[in-house]
């Protein structure tokens, strides 16, 4: 059993070095010979977060809430984020930013408004140097949350006694991801948003890595869903709006059951616009996914999988519209999952440790509004 708040906090006058020594302490009571043998004599770095499955563990249905978006009470010149000592450099024109000089651990309230803002704004920000993973749970989840409640995930690995954490793991002897899209394909990208099935989808999102491929590799791919809209024609875009889409956690939820693994809440299924308006932004976004949309709600099944295969194959090729981000120890990467699609990139050998963990908060209902 993962150790208790109360067992892992410690009282020291420096709060991040109290951080560290919380995760030296779970650490070193989650690397019992039980857990060594698990997951091999060179484990991950972070025990802690190896991914916990228990098909016992059930949560409630989610209820709706209101939500306000943090990036609506940034100052837009962020003061508090991009101080003199941020160094920023764009990854592309479209989205993705890097950030170097400045801490998220360390960002007040007013900034982490901006950073919700910020992010809107670049769709992607890659963090370098951060201290994130070291601060411990408690902290982590707490700085997360001021962006909206922190979506648990109904199948996934998560983190014993912390199921706000999404584990991400692979390894010589597991690999879900490949499970999951299938061995027998010529490649394994699946472009998606994150649990787009949730009646109140994730927006502003965390993931930091823990372990990766000692010989590059693993980076995660995203694409902007608002250029993908804005390359479309004016006439093919007035089609679209009003359009909405059935997104679903069936086949997640299957494909976890079928192989013994939880289902922690039984599988929703919600109707969403096939193009969102962001609330801070104004901009409109594309909002379909080859891995959850399953189709247009009035649509015949030809007709809507027509179209759906035409907006999959619009993203996909979308190379001028796409990025990399690139990990290296100690970043983080934070990203809007209203207006962006992602694909894990599987593209070093089997035998190297993957390990990263994603917190994800929820945010509004999806809306078509007007720009």
């Amino acid at each position: 059993m993962a150790p208790s708040v109360a067992q892992i906090q410690q009282v020291v006058a420096d709060p991040i070095q109290a951080a560290k020594q919380s995760v030296k302490a779970v650490e070193e009571v989650a690397t019992t010979e039980e857990t060594k043998t698990e997951v091999g004599a060179k484990g991950p770095s972070y025990p802690f977060y190896y991914p916990y499955f228990d098909v016992d563990e059930k949560f409630p249905p989610l209820e709706l809430f209101d939500h306000v978006d943090p990036g609506t009470r940034a100052d837009p010149k962020k003061p508090h984020l991009l101080t003199a000592n941020v160094k920023t450099t764009n990854i592309s024109p479209y989205l993705g930013t890097e950030v170097s000089g400045v801490q998220i651990s360390e960002l007040t309230k007013e900034g982490l408004d901006e950073l919700a803002l910020f992010v809107a704004e670049r769709k992607v920000v890659v963090f370098r140097d951060q201290n994130f993973k070291d601060l411990g749970p408690d902290r982590q989840i707490e700085i997360a949350k001021h962006f909206g409640p922190i979506q648990r995930h109904p199948t996934s690995g998560n983190v014993k006694g912390y199921p706000e954490f999404h584990v991400v793991y692979r390894d010589g002897d597991n690999d879900r991801f490949r499970e999951y899209t299938g061995g027998n394909r010529a490649s394994n990208l699946q472009w998606h948003s994150d649990v787009s099935y949730e009646k109140q989808p994730p927006g502003t999102t965390f993931f930091f890595i823990l372990d990766q491929p000692e010989n590059g590799g693993g980076d995660t791919l995203f694409l902007s869903q608002v250029e993908a809209y804005n390359r479309l024609s004016p006439e093919f875009r007035k089609r679209l709006e009003g359009l909405r889409a059935v997104h679903s956690a069936v086949f997640q939820a299957d494909f976890s059951r079928n192989r013994g693994g939880p289902v922690r809440r039984e599988p929703v299924e919600s109707e969403h616009p096939i193009v969102r308006v962001h609330p801070v932004t104004g901009e409109k976004a594309l909002y379909v996914n080859q891995g959850f949309t399953r189709h247009i709600v009035g649509f015949k099944k030809e007709e809507s999988d027509f179209l759906l295969n035409f907006l999959y194959d619009h993203v996909a090729k979308g190379s001028d519209f796409q990025i990399r981000a690139r990990y290296e120890p100690g970043t983080v990467v934070v990203w809007d999952n209203r207006v962006t699609a992602h694909s894990a990139n599987p593209d070093y050998d089997k035998n190297f440790r993957r390990h990263a963990v994603r917190l994800t908060p929820q945010a509004e209902r999806p809306t078509e509004g007007h720009a």
